[in-house]
């Protein structure tokens, strides 16, 4: 196959274009580095299986040639990038969408769109079915991220059900790993980085709200299982372990030998108004049309991200 992965030299787009290589198909990258970095797909130059387009998807996009997959993952992801680039992540989410979706209808593609568990807001069911709406707060800080993603959502199934356009949708929760940034802001990368240097591990509140967090081996698997599969409606991937941010916090420490002590503050930034309560993934829909659940535990997941963030510190 001949693939298009928008927000390929992200954390999560520079993974995925590793995969879809390694099976041997051809990838071609695109990304407007706002938020990615080149680094990330660094070993991937030279080789022939892939090529890079620098462009922002929110522009029209043009791309060459036949194409048998489009997988849009260009955007901010962190509350950190998207409170600095608010404009740009709406226009990414609506203006993005709209253009991928158009090129994958040129192109006679299948679509693949990057949504999150941030559609279902801060949610008063737990765990969260792909079937509960949500609980979002549209003129909230975070609703430029979130309301941006179910947009896209509903653009997606217009496409599918008006143009026949073959669409899936991921709903990525709380995913970890190598490559991604030192400082985005989100609770992984603050907390390694602060045992890592010997800093306390800030917790907000009393650390009682709940995540759930998956290695991104498994999130890959995920994805590329979804897209040949024939499940045409949202689907959640991620890890039904949930655990609350003091316990997560506790596990950094202890997996980073690290002798930084744990500090209590109150949130004052805008940033964690509407911050979720719970998080939480109800994966039945995974296990039953893509035979998919994780299986890397937190331990050695972390084990792995720490080394890389250690070699950065």
């Amino acid at each position: 196959m001949r693939v298009l992965i928008t927000g390929a030299a992200g954390f999560l787009g520079s993974h995925l274009s590793d995969r879809f290589i390694k099976e041997g198909h051809t990838v071609i990258g695109m990304d407007n580095l706002i938020t990615g970095n080149m680094d990330n797909i660094a070993h991937l130059f030279g080789n022939e299986k892939f090529s890079f387009i620098k462009h922002d998807v929110s522009n029209h996009i043009y791309v060459s040639g036949e194409l048998d997959a489009v997988l849009h993952f260009a955007s901010p992801a962190s509350p950190n990038d998207y409170l600095e680039h608010p404009i740009p992540t709406l226009k990414v989410g609506s203006l993005g969408t709209h253009n991928t979706l158009g090129l994958a209808k040129v192109k006679n593609a299948r679509y693949l769109l990057a949504s999150t568990s941030e559609v279902y807001g801060d949610p008063e069911v737990n765990p969260q079915p792909e079937t509960y709406w949500g609980n979002v707060n549209p003129i909230g800080p975070r609703g430029v991220y979130d309301e941006a993603k179910r947009f896209s959502e509903a653009m997606v199934l217009a496409y599918q059900r008006y143009h026949g356009l073959e669409t899936r949708i991921v709903r990525i929760f709380n995913t970890y790993g190598p490559r991604m940034r030192l400082h985005d802001g989100r609770v992984v990368p603050n907390f390694i980085y602060q045992a890592l240097v010997g800093k306390p591990l800030t917790v907000y509140g009393d650390g009682s709200q709940t995540r759930s967090f998956q290695y991104y081996t498994d999130l890959v698997e995920g994805i590329y299982r979804l897209l040949f599969s024939a499940e045409k409606l949202p689907v959640n991937i991620g890890n039904p372990t949930e655990m609350t941010i003091l316990e997560f916090a506790q596990q950094v420490v202890k997996v980073a030998g690290s002798k930084s002590d744990i500090l209590f503050t109150e949130p004052g930034q805008d940033r964690f108004t509407d911050d979720p309560k719970v998080r939480r993934p109800d994966i039945s829909k995974a296990r039953r049309v893509l035979q998919w659940e994780p299986k890397v535990g937190l331990e050695e997941g972390l084990q792995q991200t720490i080394e890389y963030f250690r070699n950065r510190v």
